[in-house]
């Protein structure tokens, strides 16, 4: 049974919110009680959820945001604001996964790539939410990770840089917003299934008996699960929690 919260009268902001782990988490947001504006990349997809939301009584703002164009981010985060009046917490969820790929063979342009969505994206998505709590003196911020923040695998180097940095950024900006009364923390997904990790089983990326394996628990995690997670760390719950990483990986990084 997963724990109940009343965000009754706040708004929450989620990107990367079409599928996977952000629609979940927008979703759960929605169920309890908060207005919530979903943002992707993809804007068709964003919508559909959006109208779904809508059609069960909640209030939900779509937004077609490319986190790479921090003036795309900017004017996501003073819609939603528009919209709603305020912002109290965010979910920076979007990200892209790469091919495995030998260190000495990766290509520039894959690294940047990977960069410019997993990390300088949290950094748009949270300064410019950031600007807005500031003023009103509250507000959650929790920021996408992975295991891959955490440890080392062959072949995904590009890849867990940038899931280092978000860590990185995360504990620098709580340490400085703390005082303000802005909590920021990160949280670091294990193997969850979504579209993304099937997307990387079918194309022989990762395989899934080895992946639930890695995982003491033995399974796959679900979005449901990150998104309590994230619930929980925007919730008074957890009003004392300031700059963590936490792992929600069914044990892996305990190993």
């Amino acid at each position: 049974m997963n724990p109940t919260y009343d965000f009754t009268g706040q708004v929450a902001f989620v990107t990367g919110a079409s599928s996977g782990m952000g629609l979940a988490t927008a979703r759960a947001f929605a169920e309890a009680g908060a207005a919530v504006a979903l943002a992707d990349i993809d804007g068709a997809t964003v919508e559909a959820a959006v109208k779904q939301l809508a059609s069960e009584g909640h209030q939900a703002l779509a937004l077609t945001c490319d986190v790479t164009h921090e003036d795309q981010v900017a004017a996501a985060v003073d819609r939603t604001v528009e919209t709603f009046g305020r912002l109290d917490m965010a979910y920076n969820n979007a990200g892209i996964q790469i091919p495995p790929a030998d260190a000495a063979d990766e290509a520039a342009e894959i690294f940047d790539l990977v960069h410019a969505v997993n990390l300088r994206g949290i950094w748009a998505s949270m300064k410019h939410e950031l600007r807005h709590m500031r003023a009103q003196g509250s507000g959650a911020i929790v920021n996408c990770s992975s295991l891959g923040g955490l440890v080392g695998i062959p072949g995904r180097a590009s890849y867990h840089a940038s899931k280092h940095g978000v860590i990185g950024l995360t504990g620098s900006a709580a340490l400085e917003y703390a005082p303000r009364g802005i909590r920021i923390n990160a949280i670091c997904p294990g193997t969850i299934d979504t579209p993304m990790v099937s997307d990387m089983i079918a194309k022989g990326e990762l395989d899934r008996t080895e992946a639930e394996a890695n995982q003491p628990i033995g399974r796959l995690g679900t979005a449901d699960e990150i998104a309590q997670a994230v619930l929980w760390l925007c919730s008074p719950g957890a009003r004392f929690v300031i700059g963590v990483a936490l792992p929600v990986d069914g044990g892996y990084v305990a190993q």
